[in-house]
């Protein structure tokens, strides 16, 4: 049997990153090594009383490690209005009372990626200040990745929080500028992949959530997310961003539609604050230093989704 791939997740965690950390969890080709926490979708300790949460449903023995509290430089900001006020649909789920393996996530990342240098994947869910905390703490860090798959951005517009910026690079543009600076193997699966190939119509959730706990869970999570997004980004059902990047993290050539360009993180006030500027036509003159993501094979990422839920 094939020796199974590591990642590393970092997360802010609320109702989809809890989604695309079951799939990890439950996929046999991979081993979760460990977790740091950002905040971002919810405060940090919201977000690390989550992560640890998913994790014992799913029976998951992988240190979680609470991290940054806030942007580098940006007032803090959340999305409970998209996740609930406990970041998981407000349903009542026991979300208190466990404890972190520490609080220092960043020295963790930095450690991990010492230890696994070359051979482990880096999965960000949320805002890039723990991993723009590591890379100036440590030049040597952003060597030591494998491979970089973030949720963040959009390829080709609108964005979700402005009209130009997705949410978590908006949250923390001067980290993700750090990130993109880097020279890391980035690749960058945005928002608009997935309001392309991750929405989930009520017919499909109803699907998933009888497969079992798992997809019980992963489904009635999106609660308050479901009004949102009937009410705000106007989908038929519910997205799932940070799940389809999770997908390609797991299964790289699940992608349909992709280019090797330039991106560059705008830190301007206002709509283009933490936009992803896409270079399409080379008109910067630098070189590309991610691989875009457009599409997705929908089908895989769905049975993706369905094998995990339905996973004892």
């Amino acid at each position: 049997m094939a020796t199974a791939r590591r990642f590393w997740i970092d997360t802010d965690t609320a109702s989809d990153d809890a989604v695309a950390m079951v799939m990890a969890f439950k996929n046999p080709t991979v081993e979760v090594v460990g977790i740091s926490v950002v905040a971002g979708n919810v405060p940090l300790p919201q977000a690390t009383q989550i992560a640890l949460y998913t994790a014992e449903i799913c029976g998951a023995k992988v240190p979680i490690h609470a991290g940054a509290d806030r942007a580098l430089v940006r007032s803090f900001v959340t999305a409970q209005n998209v996740h609930g006020s406990d970041g998981m649909g407000d349903i009542g789920l026991p979300l208190g009372g466990r404890t972190p393996t520490s609080t220092d996530g960043v020295q963790a990342l930095i450690n991990a990626f010492r230890a696994n240098s070359g051979t482990m994947d880096l999965v960000t869910l949320g805002p890039l200040t723990n991993v723009a905390l590591a890379i100036r703490a440590e030049p040597k860090f952003a060597s030591w990745v494998r491979r970089c798959v973030m949720m963040g951005g959009t390829g080709v517009l609108p964005g979700n929080i402005t009209p130009l910026a997705e949410f978590n690079f908006w949250v923390d543009p001067e980290a993700a500028q750090i990130v993109f600076e880097s020279g890391m193997p980035l690749e960058m699966v945005g928002w608009d992949v997935s309001v392309a190939d991750a929405v989930i119509s009520d017919s499909l959730a109803a699907e998933i959530r009888a497969l079992g706990p798992l997809g019980a869970f992963c489904v009635d999570t999106q609660k308050v997310l479901r009004e949102f997004c009937r009410n705000e980004t106007k989908l038929d059902g519910f997205d799932l961003p940070d799940p389809i990047a999770m997908a390609v993290a797991i299964e790289p050539d699940m992608v349909t539609s992709e280019a090797h360009l330039r991106v560059e993180i705008m830190l301007g006030e206002g709509h283009v604050r933490g936009q992803s500027m896409v270079d399409h036509l080379g008109g910067t003159k630098r070189e590309p230093n991610c691989r875009v993501v457009y599409r997705v094979d929908r089908e895989r990422f769905v049975g993706s989704l369905k094998a995990a839920c339905s996973a004892r």
